[in-house]
């Protein structure tokens, strides 16, 4: 994702912010000063004075409109609130524009009376999991996750460590148009807090103080990004030895070629170098992806089988699991013969917890590698997962898991004209029905509309690759016939 949602929204309302650059502003700044701030900007899209004037300018400019909405929106949360001095943590990832995005943001929080405590750069989880811990009223993180470096977003947690609902969100809108240029009664400060990576480390060792990693030889993919110091430290505290990669973040490496999206380096590193497991993290660090001594790729849907199971030996399951409607038919089928409950939401780990939460469950997680264990923290967290799975395995190798039979799976991204006319498009109902009774009791079908790109994904799990290929491609034709 490039933005939050709430910043995706709050950018293309706030239409004041966009004629910021060519309208006299409020304070009645003379243009040597505008002229100066702009300046600033232009230095921060091109060090190196590599493009030309007019193309500096309009980066420029557009990155002092995103510093305004970010100082906007870190107001209107504060507003929202209705505290006086809400205690607001805020946290980063590694990439270049993080710093800038955290000032504004901070500015924003302390102009309507916001008391910000910067914790600096930490993996996402860190910030729900502490700002639970430690008191915090809301907690930030900038970050774009598993984006390339370029992108930046915001996520905004609660005090109860949960990330605000789609309600909340669009509350926080009806602030945003209040005047940005204003400043309330009192101002709050803002301040650097130390120690936070100490205090994760901490609550890491203490769920996992049973765990012994002693004699595991194991590699992490760190994505140049967040977990770039801290796992590498937990897992040799629990006794592992580490080979550690993508560790020296510049900026603009994050997720580069390496991390839980480009798997390549990890599988080659754990395959070639003899090593017993591998760990790939994103970019903030909310979910893993698993590579096994022979260099396979474990997903998500394998990993939450091993940790569900575990987890309900230990009694500590609540019951069942929470996953999406991309989750392997095969891990329906284990969980159904282990007498495992399995809710399964839209696709998004916020849904995820939403349905863990009303329905009682521990665990939950996505085929992507967000997997959320409530019994340590109210988020996703790859670190944590990645214990877990260890902890699960008791000892074992991970080649030689058996907690659940993945089916085949092929997802074809169709390109259509209107991705809203699925709703309406007949004859694919039709061809979705019947090969979905061809597949009952041994597979399934799922054809979606994409959220963001003009697209249908088509997904089909079959017993075989080959009635996999062949149900996708009759689907992939109609959808491409009716919609295309």
């Amino acid at each position: 994702m490039a933005a939050s949602p709430t910043v995706a929204r709050l950018s293309a309302s706030h239409a004041a912010l966009s004629r910021w650059a060519h309208e006299p502003d409020r304070s009645g700044a003379t243009a040597p000063a505008r002229a100066a701030f702009l300046a600033k900007f232009e230095l921060e899209v091109d060090p190196e004075g590599r493009l030309d004037p007019d193309e500096r300018r309009r980066r420029a400019v557009t990155a002092r409109k995103a510093h305004m909405v970010r100082l906007a929106l870190g107001r209107a949360v504060v507003l929202h609130s209705g505290l006086a001095a809400p205690r607001a943590l805020v946290i980063r990832d590694t990439r270049e524009s993080g710093e800038m995005l955290e000032a504004a943001l901070a500015a924003g929080l302390a102009s309507a009376g916001g008391e910000v405590a910067l914790g600096g750069v930490l993996p996402t989880p860190v910030a729900p999991l502490l700002a639970r811990r430690h008191g915090f009223d809301l907690a930030a993180v900038i970050s774009a996750s598993h984006n390339p470096y370029a992108d930046n977003g915001i996520k905004f947690f609660g005090s109860d460590g949960f990330k605000l609902t789609d309600e909340t969100e669009q509350e926080i809108e009806l602030h945003f148009e209040e005047d940005a240029g204003s400043s309330g009664e009192r101002i709050g400060r803002i301040t650097e807090l130390g120690g936070l990576a100490d205090d994760y480390l901490a609550e890491l060792e203490r769920r996992f103080s049973a765990l012994s990693l002693d004699g595991l030889d194991i590699v992490l993919d760190c994505a140049n990004g967040a977990t770039h110091g801290v796992a590498p430290e937990i897992f040799r505290r629990l006794g592992a030895r580490v080979t550690a990669l993508a560790v020296a973040p510049d900026g603009r490496n994050i997720n580069d070629r390496c991390g839980s999206t480009h798997l390549q380096m990890l599988v080659a590193a754990v395959r070639d170098g003899g090593h017993d497991v591998g760990f790939a993290f994103d970019g903030d660090g909310d979910r893993m992806l698993a590579v096994d001594g022979a260099g396979e790729v474990v997903d998500g849907d394998e990993l939450l089988a091993l940790a569900a199971l575990h987890l309900r030996e230990r009694d500590r399951l609540g019951g069942g699991v929470a996953v999406t409607v991309m989750t392997n038919f095969g891990f329906h089928s284990a969980m159904e013969r282990a007498g495992i409950a399995v809710a399964t939401t839209a696709v998004g780990d916020r849904y995820v917890v939403e349905a863990m939460r009303e329905r009682g469950f521990a665990l939950g997680g996505e085929q992507s590698g967000h997997i959320i264990d409530l019994g340590f923290g109210p988020s996703g967290d790859g670190i944590a997962a990645a214990l877990l799975v260890l902890e699960a395995l008791g000892g074992a190798d991970l080649r030689e898991r058996t907690a659940m039979e993945k089916l085949p799976q092929r997802l074809v991204n169709v390109p259509v004209r209107d991705r809203g006319a699925l709703a309406d498009a007949d004859g694919v109902h039709e061809a979705v029905a019947r090969e979905a009774a061809g597949l009952e009791g041994r597979g399934r079908v799922l054809v979606r509309p994409s959220g963001t790109e003009p697209l249908v994904r088509v997904m089909v799990e079959a017993p075989s690759v080959e009635e996999t290929d062949a149900v996708c491609a009759r689907l992939v034709a109609v959808v491409s016939e009716q919609l295309g």
